[in-house]
């Protein structure tokens, strides 16, 4: 006779489906806006320049509510607060496809970020408590897989709508994406919460005005003709950041506890993952830039020159298992690190008279390396963390990749117009801008590699799936 399924092992079945559902859809839209905006501007009557507002409002949003998902998922429990974050996403792609204006745009994309500060963070945090440590890799690894996907399809399948239909429904695709995550998670999704919750609220606005000011810092950072009040404004980040440290110190209850910093592999995947992204999140844009501009090619040819991502991310999924149980995550942090750094690198070899064919095996075996670096970090980071600090480290977790994919971003912009603006140095031609930028990325993500190091050989040995 079969053997029947238990309520538990349903809820460790379908867990990873409903944040990998989140997550995709909060890949998808971070990235499918970007081929869109143009189009966007002129129904609006905006320029295409004023257009960013959207994609900055959405991604100030993020940092600024993110910290706050830890306590509400405590407050509030994992599945009400999943849910309504997936209804607020959900209206908020309603509101963006009907605005009328780049006002009703903007309001509509604060919306949509209010709901996608929870939504990944709380159903991150949903899976840390239902799987043990031994079972977390496998469940994270299947979630993850979205994160490589999402920006890749994004610029492609925008592109495709805009083409041929318009671009409400960039905005409308969420729908019955979040339609099913709310069925998912209204029949699946446990409801974790904790009845000794003190929210940190001074602390909360701190960190936030913090985030809040590194982020608009690195968003205005690629106008290099002004950088006094830019750097002001970074500056000014960092000092909020100081004076939260003061705080936290001082307060018996802080939004984000100091101890946290005490967990090795948790301070070790922190700042990994914002020193590796540095060079990893700006070749997502800097490549369909590099076809468009250097090469003359339409948005959706660049679109289709970097969909082998797709398929080699999911070779990845498949190998990660196997390769942090027989090497471990310090060895393959490091090795799998530098890696990736000489394959940016080598995204400079093709010159502008090279096929953009040349493109398409580097790119598919770089995301084959990605898929495995965001996996190892994402789950060192919580590898060592007690139950009673797993919402803070989580929801930190989750701020600090925003802003180390907003950094990465920005710093291969900076690099980028510091090529553009030294005509000598790149032969008058703007190709090649674009290959020394992919080289000083590409070293500065080799170095990173270094940060593993302090790394043990025997950590994360806990969260090693027993499946060899």
């Amino acid at each position: 006779m079969p053997t029947k399924t238990s309520p538990r092992q349903t809820v460790k079945k379908v867990l990873p489906l409903i944040l990998a559902t989140a997550i995709f859809m909060q890949m998808l839209d971070s990235t499918i806006l970007n081929t869109s905006l143009p189009s966007i501007a002129r129904d609006l009557n905006e320029s295409p320049l004023n257009m960013q507002n959207a994609i900055i409002s959405y991604v100030l949003t993020l940092a600024v509510f993110m910290p706050a998902s830890g306590f509400l998922a405590d407050r509030f429990g994992t599945r009400r607060v999943f849910i309504f974050a997936l209804v607020l996403f959900s209206a908020g792609s309603v509101f963006c496809a009907l605005s009328q204006n780049l006002t009703h745009l903007v309001i509509s994309r604060v919306i949509q970020g209010v709901g996608g500060s929870l939504m990944t963070p709380v159903g991150k945090l949903a899976l840390i408590k239902t799987f043990e440590r031994n079972e977390l890799l496998k469940a994270m690894n299947f979630a993850i897989i979205p994160a490589l996907i999402g920006p890749v399809l994004g610029p492609l399948v925008g592109g495709y709508m805009v083409d041929y239909l318009s671009w409400h429904w960039i905005f409308l695709i969420n729908i019955p994406i979040g339609l099913l995550g709310i069925i998912l998670g209204l029949k699946y999704m446990p409801n974790y919460n904790s009845r000794e919750t003190d929210f940190d609220l001074k602390g909360f606005l701190i960190f936030a005005a913090a985030s809040l000011l590194l982020s608009i810092s690195l968003e205005l950072f690629g106008d290099m003709q002004n950088i006094t009040p830019v750097l002001l404004i970074f500056i000014l980040g960092f000092l909020f950041l100081y004076y939260y440290y003061y705080h936290a110190k001082r307060d018996g209850n802080p939004i984000f506890p100091l101890n946290l910093f005490q967990v090795r592999t948790f301070r070790v995947g922190i700042v990994g993952n914002l020193a590796t992204r540095l060079g990893i999140s700006s070749v997502p844009l800097l490549l369909p830039l590099m076809i468009q501009i250097a090469y003359n090619q339409s948005a959706v040819t660049s679109g289709w020159i970097i969909a082998p991502m797709a398929i080699t991310a999911m070779f990845g999924k498949s190998s990660v298992l196997k390769i942090l149980n027989k090497y471990g995550y310090k060895k393959t942090l490091m090795v799998n690190t530098f890696i990736i750094g000489v394959l940016i690198c080598s995204l400079a070899i093709p010159n502008i008279n090279s096929s953009l064919f040349w493109f398409v095996p580097i790119i598919a075996v770089l995301v084959f390396f990605n898929s495995i670096q965001f996996t190892s970090m994402n789950t060192i980071s919580i590898a060592d963390l007690r139950n009673f600090q797993t919402s803070s480290g989580n929801s930190l977790i989750s701020v600090n990749q925003q802003l180390a994919i907003g950094f990465g971003i920005a710093f291969g912009l900076i690099v980028l117009k510091i090529y553009e603006n030294s005509p000598e140095l790149i032969k008058h031609e703007t190709h090649n801008a674009f290959r020394y930028t992919f080289l000083t990325v590409g070293i500065l993500t080799i170095l990173s590699s270094l940060v593993f190091r302090r790394l043990h050989v025997f950590d994360g040995k806990n969260m090693r799936s027993s499946e060899e």
